[in-house]
């Protein structure tokens, strides 16, 4: 019965990184360079940390394969958020000026990708 329980975080994890897997993959082939990937502090995770041109991307890869509980960008709240800015603060303080950035999501709602820019001021 313990199996049983340990399973799905299992399978959840694996579906999670085949998201990001995708979600870096469109990336690339969108020009953008890859930085780090799973960026973690205690207090927050980036998934993917990319350059666009000059500015440092940071993103957030969402997945839902159904949209009973809303869609993949509507499950970011702002708790996530705000452990997001914390990381991204803790990630450009090796930087000796501040480089230009923001913050996109990469949805991916039942196999639909789609990339939403500067979701956080």
């Amino acid at each position: 019965m313990h199996n049983n329980m340990v399973k799905p975080r299992r399978d959840t994890q694996a579906i999670g990184r085949a998201g990001e897997q995708q979600a870096l993959s469109y990336l690339l082939a969108q020009g953008l360079v890859l930085m780090e990937t799973n960026y973690r502090r205690p207090y927050g995770e980036i998934d993917l940390i990319m350059q666009h041109g000059s500015t440092v991307v940071f993103v957030e890869v969402r997945l839902r394969r159904h949209s009973d509980y809303g869609s993949a960008a509507d499950s970011i709240g702002v708790r996530k958020q705000q452990r997001l800015r914390r990381a991204a603060q803790t990630y450009l303080k090796r930087y000796a000026r501040m480089p230009p950035c923001r913050f996109d999501v990469i949805a991916i709602d039942g196999g639909k990708l789609s990339w939403l820019r500067n979701v956080m001021g």
